[in-house]
């Protein structure tokens, strides 16, 4: 039964959704799995991370514009790029199957299927379901299923659904994302400085194989039904004795570790890096999607940021998971608070409820938090501590209420006031896809931020596909006035150190530790740029040496003109708090 054939209605004249074919644990052998929409390293970490698990699974290509005319063609008008980049890039894919190698649309619509998340809204991310469903039947793959699993989705379900949300599904998706974030991360930090063009991107592709073997043969135990675990659903609702088991062996075990301390070797062996060339520090900011997406579906932005001087600071994909679990922690507590405002009284079954799925969240982040720190740490620890939500959340109050939830909600507005205030980038770029309504909502509230806050330097930018070359020319230009600060702020740091930029060069040249990517460079109150950062500790361990200063410069240990110069801006200023 097709979707054409299946009823749309029902009797009493209500919309219903269409009917289609169930994927079951018994196709899974057979049936590919696609997934797209994420950055390159990520999509090839998940594929090896589901390996273990039975499934077959393909990352879909890269998004480019020939996949965003292609799904126009197919959608709806009014959608968001996100959707249209999306569902063109599977697509083209189903249709060169078809028409260039030939396999038949029956056996396509019966041997491959596509997994994305849902979403129930506020903005049209909620309708992307059924734009997928519209696109498909119009392009001729009536029938190809879709399988959704929405973010608040539980750990429990069908035992015979070839898809099983379980807790073995979710450790390995977190795992492929914990090491996707490092790797990215280590790549935008090691790559603007490299020495020898293209040394970064040859060997971070052996690190990510490497991660990726140890992916493919992660052995978990199996989960097996059994009534020895039931004491445990008290602490771990719905848990088993080999679900247990399961997280103390994600706690535990040291694989990952290891093969992150290898890598981290391996990448100060084969590259090498020049910290004294001044960069101002872009933060990523906007849209999920857009923010994220290292194609076409933001005109190649990192890329072209790297071309011009700069360095992108791009935002983890675990920091979504953080945003949804914090989320899901407020819904808790304002139901919480509700109740007793009007007066209601918890049976004892009904609180318990609430203290179970209080407590779940609640260990799921501490989990994610104690992964995040160990791996960061076997990889090098260079990575910037990035802010908790909590910490967002105050920032953002003045400008966004919290409950709002659409796109990025208040994440965008307290990683404005949280990376310019904290002295950790020099500007912000918001990058968001055309039409997207919440961003729309987070633009003008960065109106008021800007006003009490008139040394952020912010760019919103829409990306609507044919905006390429008008988009370029207003990150020029807002990214020159950046550049300025950085180099002030680069030229003041030398200052301090009493030498001249080619002894202390010269200096670095003599010593192989100090051209290694993945050093630890001290981070000083009010320095943000990394060369800025790395002069002041080059010119220490000069000190320490015993070299004599430069004649003619000045030496200002206290150095309080340059300190007064990198104050943060005058706008209304918070108390310190912990990153998360």
């Amino acid at each position: 039964m097709s979707l054409r054939d299946a009823p749309r209605c029902s009797p009493e004249g209500h919309a219903r959704r269409p009917y289609e074919r169930p994927f079951t644990r018994r196709e899974r052998e057979r049936v590919t799995l696609l997934f797209g929409g994420l950055p390159r390293v990520y999509q090839a970490l998940i594929e090896a991370a589901m390996a273990p698990l039975g499934y077959r699974t393909k990352g879909l290509p890269t998004p480019t514009k020939a996949d965003c005319h292609r799904g126009r063609e197919f959608c709806n008008y009014g959608m968001c790029n996100p959707a249209y980049f999306t569902i063109g890039a599977l697509l083209n894919f189903l249709i060169d199957l078809r028409d260039r190698e030939g396999i038949p649309t029956e056996e396509i619509v019966n041997d491959y299927a596509f997994v994305t998340a849902g979403s129930c809204g506020p903005c049209r991310f909620g309708m992307y379901e059924s734009e997928y469903r519209l696109a498909l039947r119009n392009a001729g793959f009536d029938g190809f299923r879709v399988l959704i699993f929405q973010q608040t989705a539980d750990l429990d379900g069908c035992h015979d659904a070839g898809l099983e949300i379980n807790l073995r599904f979710v450790l390995a998706f977190a795992n492929a994302a914990l090491l996707g974030d490092l790797l990215n991360d280590a790549l935008y930090h090691v790559r603007p400085y490299e020495t020898r063009p293209g040394a970064t991107d040859h060997v971070f592709a052996e690190v990510q194989e490497r991660v990726a073997d140890a992916m493919r043969t992660e052995l978990l135990p199996r989960l097996r039904c059994s009534r020895a675990g039931s004491l445990l659903d008290a602490v771990l609702p719905g848990a088993r004795i080999d679900e247990l088991r399961l997280l103390l062996g994600q706690v535990l075990k040291e694989r990952y570790v290891d093969v992150l301390r290898d890598s981290a070797r391996l990448i100060n062996e084969e590259v090498e890096v020049d910290y004294t060339q001044p960069k101002p520090v872009c933060k990523i900011a906007g849209e999920f999607w857009a923010q994220r997406t290292d194609g076409d579906g933001n005109f190649n932005m990192f890329a072209f940021l790297e071309s011009e001087g700069a360095e992108a600071l791009v935002e983890p994909t675990m920091t979504w998971a953080h945003f949804l679990l914090e989320q899901g922690l407020s819904r808790l507590i304002l139901e919480r608070r509700l109740a007793r405002c009007n007066g209601d009284r918890y049976s004892i079954p009904a609180a318990f409820a609430h203290w179970k799925s209080y407590m779940r969240i609640r260990f799921a982040r501490a989990l994610f938090r104690r992964e995040q720190k160990r791996l960061h740490s076997a990889l090098g620890g260079v990575e910037l501590a990035r802010p908790s939500q909590a910490e967002l959340r105050r920032l953002s109050a003045p400008y966004y209420d919290s409950r709002a939830q659409g796109g990025d909600a208040y994440m965008e507005i307290g990683e404005t006031i949280y990376y310019t205030q904290r002295r950790l980038a020099h500007m912000v770029l918001g990058l968001k896809p055309f039409g997207c309504l919440p961003s729309t909502q987070s633009d003008g509230a960065q109106a008021a931020v800007a006003a009490d806050y008139p040394d952020i330097i912010y760019l919103p930018v829409e990306t609507a596909v044919e905006g390429e070359t008008n988009a370029y020319s207003r990150v020029q230009m807002v990214l020159e006035e950046a550049k300025v600060r950085c180099r002030e702020e680069f030229e003041a740091c030398v200052a301090r150190t009493g030498y001249a930029i080619e002894a202390i060069r010269a200096y670095c040249r003599a010593r192989p530790h100090l051209r290694r990517p993945l050093q630890r460079i001290p981070r000083r109150e009010g320095v943000v740029g990394r060369a800025a950062n790395f002069v002041l500790h080059v010119g220490e361990q000069m000190r320490r040496d015993g070299i004599p200063t430069c004649a003619g410069v000045r030496h200002p240990a206290g150095a309080s003109s340059t300190r007064r110069a990198a104050a943060p801006s005058p706008g209304p200023q918070y108390g310190e708090s912990a990153g998360g």
